[in-house]
Order: structure tokens, then C-alpha cells, then sequence
């Protein structure tokens, strides 16, 4: 795989980059700019000094903005720069609670769907002036309501074609919780990307002694819909993979859903093995311990939780609690969504930092360049493991 500042040398891009971090992700998006700002000053681009490329290399991407309220909680969307002719590329977080506004005095945090018409002002005020908009909302809004069961909503459908219709050529997201959502826009770019690698090199850094052999390792999914995200991993480390599946009664109704009865394991014995439990997302976090607690039982060894989202709605208070009974070893999210800092200081947390494979993202899709090993890592994660076994042996 060639190295960032190799990437791109070659071809033009599609227009001036112009990075937009919503107040929900100032921080990615300030990493992100640090990360392609560095790249752009050291490639030696074959078309260097052309008009095209006058303003390739900046000392910052990120445009001025703003979504200001009134006091009655009505806010508008403001942009203090030129756009006219820029590939403009939108980051938003809904899932930043974190993020407060006044409405007739009284505080209010901001919901998903708060975060959800700001990125629409903000496209809005771009007024059809950009060349191309890509956003890239790393949690998907509504993913969780993407089918119809009865008289439902189908709010994630309809919230992708409402940003087609606003002039969105392309939707980038991770781990969407069922990717064929990308039905309701199929002539539009949908991308819904898997962190495998990062969290491949994540556990390392959770565990420098972590195991890569069948008989020591094992991947499980902690329900059905999230198999193939852990037959993806189990395969490229070369192990088996389990997984259980959520026994429901289809007779009561709470909170909007039918109760959990029981996990059911299906899978190969995993008495003395470590176990990674890989997940889209950790939103009360039950299931999971749940699924940790059941593998105790079968006498697994060391547990680590592996999540791409960490919404923790009920606290930590339950995972701290988990992690002194010897329940699990380690816990992993990524930065994709709002870390409170509370998470950040345990000592059984590990943090996925995805800034710099956003940042490739951003750079190739401004080049129209290809993004296939960027989407399928198996080549970055073969290099790696060959780097570790070798590290191991000199050892």
C-alpha cells in the first residue's frame, strides 16, 4: 500500500478541497485537517505549479461556519467563506449529546435529530454554489428504524433522499446497521465502511500478547445481523467465529420492542480461548455483558468488547462494575462519535483513533482516486499480522 504522500501524486482533483466539521465533530475534524494539510505540503504532485493546483496545498482546509439559534430554539445555517467551486466534504456526529442550546431559557441538548437539520442549513446555505458534497456521517442517522414492521416510519430511507434531493452526491458512513438502506438512493454514492484493521491493531495496543491461533482466539458476534462483520475478522486472523442470537417473547411489548428471554450460542467450544465480541454498536450496553457473562460461563478466557459506536445512554456505571467482577479484559470504540471524558480515563478503555483513515478517505475521493484497498483492508491487515508473528519471533 503506498504511503499518503505517495497516494494521488498523479491526477487532478475534482475541485478545491473544502472541509465542513459541524460543531458535533469540531475535534475529528480538526485532526483530519492537521493530517491532509501535511500530506499536500510534502507530495511532490506530478502537476505541481499548474493553475489547477494553486490551491492544492493550504495551511488549513476547514471552513468557517456557524448554526446560531434564536431564543426560541430556531437556528439558521451561516457559511463565512467562498465555496463557489469547491469539493466540499460535510462531517457530522448526531450522536453528540455533549452540545447544548438555550430555547426560552431553558438548556437543551441536542438530539440526533437537532444535529440532523443543522447539517441541512448548513447545505442549504452552500446554496447549490460547491461543486460536489460528499457528507460524511460516520453514524448513520435512523439507521436502527431502516425497515417497516406494521403502520412504521422509514425514516433512514427517507432522510438519504431528502439529501439527494438537496444536491448530496455522495453519503459516507461506517458500519451502517443494515447497508441495504443504500436502496432508497441507488444512483447516489453510499459508502458503509468496517474498521476491522483499526480494531485489529487496537487489541494489540489493548493486549501485546494478544493471540492469533485458532486454539488461543476466538470472534464472536453478539447476534445474528452482525455475523458478517465477524466472519470478515475471523478470517482474516485465521480462527473461528461464534455467535449467539437474541430469544425473544413475541408476547409483550417494552419500550417499543419485545424483551430479550435468553442468548443462544451457536459456535465451537471456547473453554480457555480469548474472545473479541464485535458489534456495530454498544447503546445500554445489557446485550453485550449479557453475551460476556454467557461466555464466562463456558469458561472463555480474557474478553474483549469491540464496538464502532460507544453510545453508553445509561452510563458507565454497569461497565465499571463488569470490568471488576472479571467480566471482561478491555473495551473498544472508536472516535467516530462523542467520547465523554469520563469514558477516555478508564483504564479498560481503548480509544480507535479513525482520523487519519477519514483523512485518506477525504484525499482520494478529492482525487476521484480509487478506494478499494481502503474499503477491503485484508492486504493492510496481512502486512500487519506478518509485522506482529515476525516481532514475536525475533522475540
Amino acid at each position: 500500500m503506498q504511503s499518503a504522500e505517495e497516494r494521488n501524486q498523479d491526477t487532478l482533483p475534482v475541485g478545491s478541497l473544502g472541509i465542513i466539521a459541524m460543531d458535533s465533530c469540531k475535534n475529528l475534524g480538526e485532526k483530519i485537517n492537521k493530517y491532509i494539510v501535511s500530506w499536500r505540503n510534502e507530495r511532490e504532485h506530478e502537476h505541481k505549479g499548474t493553475p489547477q493546483l494553486l490551491e492544492y496545498a493550504k495551511d488549513n482546509y476547514l471552513i468557517k461556519t456557524a448554526t446560531p439559534r434564536f431564543g426560541s430554539g430556531e437556528a439558521k445555517g451561516v457559511i463565512y467563506e467562498s465555496v463557489r467551486g469547491d469539493d466540499i466534504y460535510i462531517l457530522v456526529d448526531v450522536c453528540n449529546y455533549s452540545i447544548t442550546y438555550n430555547m426560552n431559557g431553558i438548556v437543551n441538548h441536542m438530539s440526533p435529530d437537532d444535529h440532523f437539520l443543522d447539517l441541512k442549513r448548513i447545505i442549504s446555505a452552500l446554496g447549490g454554489k460547491a461543486r460536489r458534497i460528499t457528507v460524511i456521517m460516520p453514524y448513520l442517522y435512523e439507521s436502527r428504524q431502516h425497515k417497516r414492521n406494521g403502520r412504521e416510519s422509514l425514516d433512514c430511507a427517507i432522510f438519504l433522499q431528502e439529501l439527494v434531493r438537496m444536491g448530496v452526491e455522495n453519503i459516507i458512513t461506517f458500519d451502517a446497521h443494515d447497508p441495504r438502506v443504500q436502496n432508497a438512493i441507488p444512483l447516489h454514492g453510499f459508502e458503509t465502511v468496517q474498521p476491522v484493521y483499526q480494531f485489529i491493531k487496537g487489541l494489540f495496543k489493548a493486549a501485546p500478547d494478544f493471540p492469533l491461533t485458532a486454539d488461543k482466539l476466538m470472534i464472536i458476534s453478539p447476534d445474528e445481523g452482525g455475523t458478517g462483520r465477524a466472519i470478515y475478522m475471523a478470517n482474516a486472523l485465521g480462527v473461528d467465529m461464534g455467535m449467539f442470537y437474541k430469544r425473544r417473547d413475541y408476547t409483550r411489548v417494552v419500550k417499543g420492542r419485545n424483551p430479550i428471554v435468553a442468548h443462544e450460542f451457536l459456535g465451537a467450544d471456547v473453554s480457555g480461548k480469548d474472545v473479541v465480541i464485535l458489534d456495530d454498536m454498544i447503546s445500554s450496553g445489557d446485550s453485550m455483558l449479557d453475551v460476556a457473562r454467557e461466555l464466562k460461563k463456558r469458561n472463555a478466557n480474557r474478553i474483549f468488547l469491540c464496538a464502532t459506536f460507544g453510545l453508553f445512554t445509561n452510563g458507565l456505571d454497569k461497565f465499571d462494575a463488569a470490568y471488576k467482577e472479571g467480566l471482561f479484559h478491555s473495551l473498544l470504540t472508536t472516535n467516530l462519535i462523542y467520547q465523554p471524558k469520563e469514558l477516555l480515563e478508564k483504564s479498560y478503555y481503548t480509544d480507535i483513533d479513525m482520523s487519519k483513515f477519514l483523512s485518506l478517505i477525504i484525499d482520494s475521493l478529492n482525487h476521484d482516486g480509487s478506494m478499494s484497498d481502503l474499503l477491503s483492508p485484508t492486504d493492510r491487515i496481512n502486512k500487519f499480522l506478518d509485522k506482529q508473528k515476525k516481532k514475536r519471533m525475533e522475540q
